[in-house]
């Protein structure tokens, strides 16, 4: 007989359930959960064989499905108060990467071609998720963290989000820079923005996410200083950050002072990704796999 929440979802009602019963039950439930938001994600990958690729209704359905399934999911996973492992933090920064993106997509011009390659790399990532969902435990950290700690978390995924986004629209200008020289024209790059579109993307989405991550910076010494009195705690996440910090800072320099972009802009880019990739989702794997 299902039990707990999902029991609750055909009416049974929720009576002496041992501890295992609610582990099973929960365990049910999350599998309904991330099974359907990687299936979710599939429709918004599978654009790119679509002739042509337009904004029109049937676009707009399936990023919102993806926006929908890895939200229900980082929502379901919250709803016993934050959790520190590695699946988690996935799924978060897949859902904040999606509704960032869905919001761009609205507001910038050509942006929504990028859906087919945001979705598929979301894709990869949900299924990274399921599997460490299966393999690693779920780590809480607590409900009573201060308004410091939660603004700097707050910030930090949206930072990523918009990380992200731009790390994908510069490997999109690499990509079709490479495809042009070669004289390659493919369905992706015929659905792909325009070289000069993915530069524009990238310079907007880094300009918000330089300053976001200045805030960020500046709302983790303040949570730092709130819990032990210190102004900074210089460890590889501190020093990885400022390290991003600093490329971007220089990438939008070099983009405004001497037109830097392309396939030379991508790298730092993407350098940048990779440096907030093993600052944020690189701890987490760290002490879920290395550690234990």
């Amino acid at each position: 007989m299902p039990t707990g929440r999902l029991g609750a979802m055909f009416g049974v009602p929720n009576v002496g359930l041992s501890g295992s019963d609610q582990i099973a039950d929960r365990m049910i439930e999350g599998n309904f959960l991330t099974v359907g938001a990687v299936l979710a994600l599939l429709p918004a990958s599978f654009l790119v064989f679509r002739k042509p690729v337009l904004p029109d209704a049937v676009f707009w359905s399936t990023l919102m499905l993806a926006v929908a399934g890895p939200t229900a999911v980082s929502v379901d996973m919250l709803s016993d108060g934050w959790r520190s492992d590695l699946a988690a933090s996935l799924w978060i920064t897949i859902a904040a990467s999606l509704v960032l993106y869905a919001i761009i997509a609205v507001l910038a011009k050509e942006a929504w071609r990028l859906a087919p390659l945001i979705a598929s790399y979301m894709l990869v990532l949900a299924v990274l998720a399921v599997i460490w969902f299966y393999f690693a435990p779920a780590k809480a950290s607590g409900t009573g963290a201060s308004v410091w700690v939660g603004l700097h978390i707050a910030i930090s995924i949206f930072t990523y989000g918009l990380v992200t986004i731009a790390a994908v629209a510069a490997f999109a200008a690499f990509y079709q820079e490479r495809e042009l020289k070669r004289k390659r024209v493919s369905n992706l790059t015929k659905n792909l923005p325009s070289v000069s579109d993915c530069d524009g993307l990238v310079v907007r989405t880094l300009a918000v996410g330089e300053v976001v991550l200045g805030l960020g910076m500046f709302s983790g010494i303040a949570s730092q200083f709130s819990g032990d009195g210190t102004f900074i705690d210089v460890n590889h996440k501190s020093i990885l950050t400022v390290m991003a910090f600093v490329v971007i800072g220089l990438l939008l320099y070099a983009h405004y002072k001497t037109g830097l972009r392309g396939r030379k802009a991508a790298r730092y880019v993407l350098l940048a990704y990779l440096l907030l990739t093993l600052g944020y989702p690189g701890v987490k794997f760290v002490t879920d796999v290395l550690l234990t």
